[in-house]
């Protein structure tokens, strides 16, 4: 690369490092970028902040951002189910309006059964209106071993601890035990409004064992834990009228299998006052969660090693957050009640699944993510399918993808990050969104990524589709600033757009991977649309669409491209074949969508060589995204041939063109007009090239 595009390209790379300091902080209040501070930062230090969960603590230790590690929580033995016979429990019997009380530490008052000492507590039989209360007089750990328990309480949290150490909740192998509490509560503090749950700590609080818990919260939430909130074990079926399960400090999950179906969020974090608490880290399980809200929320991070989820959010993307999309989606905010509530776990399996037919009813004012933290989401592992009305991974901090497979459904974004977006493995397939992947800056290093989107593939900055004016909670709110970046090094990403495929308000970077791009359709967006500048020094870029708006990178671009514009639409499936003068394969590829022009950037282009365009034909060997890799090519029709004399070369059907100027970065526009430089070898009788509408201002 020569001098000056060095120089382009650092100068655009710095943005990175500084557009991480705009992190959110714990409440999601972005911080200023001054331009004196790019002059501080490096190219390098922007690369090492996007490699996986190595470069997010880099980038986090840049930026102020809060990230998760799973050292964070630590487990004592005795939240790992153990043996209780041998350790002297004492026993409650209920029995209908009483209970029997065998050993200390226990004492009944009405319905009212009150732990008052340390130890283990064997709870079995029925209480038809009553409670357990955990108020130790001393300090100690209570352990309620609901051994076959099912307890009501018409006007309070049928378990509330009120004063203790630490309680932990077993459930022992093969055991079904029931909570259900009342639609109206005699408040123990009024003023705090507790108890809200029908399981209600106000201090640490973990559920562990193999048995099942079905907890009916029908006067606000299911669960809460005003401290930490571990769960090791167990079937868990939860029914609330607001949220299923909350820890305040922390909620961490190691092993469970979960259930939620909640009128407000599913799981949360609450502790919205200490910068290192009020994060969610689930670490395994399997979660099946249908929430009028979000389903997993953290005031300030998410962290997610592993487990299987199914995540259902404010009706599902029918019910789009996106107001223009509902004609074309559908949408409909129709009122659905919460589902009723099935006698054994495993009925519950299959409704939960009925996503669209049992909801609570979602309004412009609610946030409805599938995932959302303030601060930072991490997804190191798990398989996900979600289904959300809103964005499916919201962070207004930074989003971190480095393994798993994410099966996204959403209604608006698909990943969105207002500071930045990471891609670094794991397999994300973004079936359907308004845009795909939205951030300040988005990194992609590794990876398989599929992404299909009514508006734009990759948004960098944004701020022009609306996306920030649908009127929910935690809405996005970019500006176009022009200071944002697309950086692209590894991994294949594949994008079918209905606006722009990749679309930068600021600069684009690609280093190596493999990237296709298949639309638009109309002549109003562009495959490709950057303001900066778009420099390619690896990998493969195919880019299909219209050719209204069509840009090309950089003259600054080590690696070599050519742009192709059609002077009419080829139909979608249409081969477009590209060799050298000695029958080498440099591409063949097939859009999945009608396109009147291709761009191209491989390394298999060299200076002064000549090529041959192809259209239609036959290929055999197999396709990865129309991209064949192997097999051979039964010639169609040759188009033009061409040679390559500097890094980007605009053809159409009557040979080499000029690109017309667009920004600094002089990608322009595809098929200027006019015979170009005359280097090109038109096919025998091809018409006049079409003419191209001058260039917009901006992205």
């Amino acid at each position: 690369m020569n001098s000056k595009g060095i120089k382009m390209r650092l100068g655009t790379a710095l943005l990175a490092v500084i557009l991480l300091a705009a992190c959110s902080d714990n409440s999601g209040v972005q911080s200023t970028v001054t331009e004196e501070a790019a002059d501080t930062a490096t190219a390098e230090a922007a690369q090492t902040a996007a490699t996986g969960r190595e470069g997010a603590e880099t980038a986090a230790e840049i930026s102020g951002t809060f990230l998760v590690t799973e050292d964070m929580v630590s487990y004592e033995e005795e939240d790992q189910y153990s043996d209780w016979e041998g350790s002297g429990p004492s026993y409650i019997q209920l029995q209908g309006d009483t209970a029997a009380l065998q050993g200390e530490g226990a004492v009944m008052m009405g319905g009212r059964i009150t732990i008052a000492l340390p130890g283990t507590y064997v709870v079995s039989g029925q209480l038809n209106d009553g409670q357990i209360v955990v108020d130790l007089e001393s300090d100690g750990l209570v352990r309620i071993v609901l051994n076959g328990a099912e307890i009501n309480s018409s006007t309070s949290a049928p378990i509330y601890v009120k004063q203790a150490d630490k309680t932990v909740i077993s459930l022992p192998p093969g055991t079904s035990n029931r909570l259900t509490d009342g639609e109206n509560y005699v408040l123990d503090d009024a003023e705090e409004g507790e108890p809200n749950a029908a399981v209600f700590s106000k201090d640490d609080l973990t559920i562990n064992g193999s048995g099942a818990l079905i907890v009916e919260g029908r006067y606000n939430n299911g669960i809460v834990g005003k401290d930490d909130l571990k769960i090791t074990g167990g079937t868990l079926v939860i029914h609330a009228v607001d949220d299923g399960i909350v820890g305040r400090d922390v909620l961490a999950v190691t092993e469970a299998d979960i259930e939620i179906n909640a009128g407000g969020d599913g799981m949360k974090s609450t502790n919205d006052k200490d910068a290192d608490k009020g994060f969610v880290l689930l670490e395994g399980g399997t979660y099946r969660v249908i929430a009028g809200a979000d389903g997993i929320q953290a005031e300030t991070s998410v962290l997610v090693t592993g487990g299987e989820y199914t995540l259902i959010t404010g009706g599902g993307s029918v019910n789009s957050s996106k107001q223009a999309d509902a004609g074309q989606w559908g949408g409909d905010r129709g009122q659905a009640g919460i589902m009723k509530p099935q006698d054994q776990p495993a009925q519950q399996s299959t409704q939960v699944q009925q996503s669209t037919q049992a909801q609570t009813s979602t309004t412009d004012s609610t946030s409805a993510k599938a995932i959302k933290a303030a601060s930072d989401i991490t997804i190191s592992g798990g398989s996900f399918i979600m289904d959300s009305a809103d964005d499916a991974v919201h962070s207004n901090g930074t989003a971190h993808i480095t393994d798993g497979t994410l099966t996204i459904t959403s209604g608006d974004d698909g990943i969105h990050a207002d500071s930045q977006v990471i891609i670094a493995g794991g397999r994300t397939i973004i079936t359907k969104s308004y845009e795909g992947i939205e951030g300040k800056l988005v990194s992609m290093t590794g990876g398989e990524v599929h992404v299909t989107a009514s508006d734009d593939g990759v948004n960098v900055a944004g701020g022009k589709d609306g996306s920030s004016q649908n009127g929910r909670t935690g809405q996005n709110s970019f500006s176009s600033t022009g200071d944002a970046a697309l950086y692209l090094s590894g991994g294949s990403l594949t994008v079918d757009a209905g606006g722009d495929g990749l679309d930068a308000n600021g600069s684009m970077y690609m280093s190596g991977g493999t990237v296709i791009v298949n639309g638009p359709t109309n002549s109003g967006n562009g495959a490709l649309d950057y303001d900066g500048v778009f420099e390619v020094s690896g990998g493969t870029l195919i880019a299909a669409g219209s050719s209204g708006m069509t840009q090309a990178p950089s003259e600054a671009s080590s690696q070599y491209s050519v742009l192709m514009t059609f002077t009419q639409v080829q139909p979608a499936g249409t081969i477009t074949h590209v060799q050298n003068a000695g029958g080498d394969t440099v591409m063949t590829f097939a859009p999945s969508k009608d396109y009147q022009s291709i761009m191209i950037s491989s390394p298999e282009l060299s200076k002064d060589e000549t090529y041959m365009i192809y259209t239609g034909g036959s290929a055999s060997g197999n396709a990865a995204s129309g991209l064949y890799a192997d097999g051979s090519y039964e010639p169609g029709t040759e188009v033009v041939s061409f040679s390559i004399s500097k890094p980007v070369t605009y053809m159409s059907e009557t040979g080499e063109t000029e690109a017309r100027a667009a920004g600094p970065g002089g990608g322009g526009f595809g098929g200027g007009r006019g015979g170009g430089a005359g280097m090109g070898r038109p096919r025998s009788g091809a018409p006049a090239e079409p003419a191209i509408p001058a260039a917009p201002s901006g992205g």
